[in-house]
């Protein structure tokens, strides 16, 4: 009896430290989407001197994400066997554009924004595809939108502690932590100019049980996405506001042309001039 309960000691220890052994583990998730890698596909590209942009107002905008790398990391569930690699769904993205491209509508020297799917952007197509996206949507400044989040998974004793004895449901067992790093930058076209950008950046940190550990990233990687792309938003505000100081201030920076029936800023000043010009008229006419 002895003999066998021993055994039966030993079978459970080995079985004991087994469970320990996978459930302590630390994983990394990281999903990212890269302009250099999109614009400069060839390290040669990096050394191409832009020319001196010429600029349209009101400008045509497009905004679009970079297409996402195919190097990523995911996390294994032990408990549950399941696989997370994060990312971004095209309909995510499609709302963090239209939220980004509603500080854009907001300028008086913007005219169309053009929201574009990342299907019409090629993996490293660089400016050439640039310019198929210029043809077809007919736009001439891009912004492009990345990112680069990582997330860290820490599953230790506690996990499996409450596994054992009380069920996976119950406590939390494992420590994510999610860092976000969201960047718009906006490329005239033709000259290959960046003319500005605006970075954004989050950090969440959550725990969950083994069991829903997927269901815990997935939520943890959406609001990082969601806080990034608030202060990015702001950052941009910022920068937009910048620029066409900028535009004024130093005009040999760029060169400027409106287009036809564009007043730009000073509209709002004329219609109260052109009133008073067609009163005096009417007046003139009387008398």
């Amino acid at each position: 009896m002895n003999t066998y309960y021993r055994v039966n000691t030993r079978v459970l220890l080995v079985l004991f430290m087994t469970l320990i052994l996978a459930g302590c583990s630390s994983q990394q998730v990281n999903t990212k989407s890269s302009v250099m890698d999109y614009l400069y596909p060839n390290s040669a590209d990096t050394f191409v001197e832009p020319s001196l942009p010429y600029l349209k107002v009101p400008l045509r905008v497009g905004i679009a994400f970079v297409p996402e790398s195919t190097d990523r990391g995911y996390a294994h569930n032990f408990w549950t066997g399941r696989t997370y690699s994060g990312g971004l769904t095209e309909a995510k993205k499609i709302e963090l554009l239209e939220k980004i491209a509603s500080n854009f509508k907001e300028l008086d020297f913007v005219g169309n924004i053009e929201v574009i799917p990342t299907a019409y952007l090629t993996p490293k197509g660089g400016f050439s595809n640039l310019s198929q996206v210029k043809t077809m949507y007919g736009v001439d400044v891009i912004a492009l939108v990345s990112y680069d989040q990582v997330q860290f998974t820490d599953e230790g004793m506690l996990s499996l502690s409450y596994w054992t004895i009380v069920g996976a449901y119950v406590v939390s067992g494992a420590k994510n932590d999610t860092s976000t790093l969201m960047d718009t930058v906006v490329y005239d076209i033709d000259s290959k100019k960046l003319l500005f950008r605006a970075p954004g950046t989050s950090h969440v940190i959550g725990n969950s049980t083994p069991v829903n550990l997927s269901e815990e990233l997935r939520a943890d990687s959406i609001k990082g996405f969601e806080d990034a792309t608030e202060m990015m938003v702001a950052n941009l505000q910022s920068e937009l506001t910048k620029f066409k100081q900028s535009l004024k201030d130093n005009p040999s920076q760029a060169q400027v042309s409106y287009r036809e029936g564009y007043t730009g800023g000073a509209g709002s000043m004329q219609w109260p001039f052109l009133m008073m010009l067609v009163c005096l008229m009417m007046w003139r006419n009387r008398c």
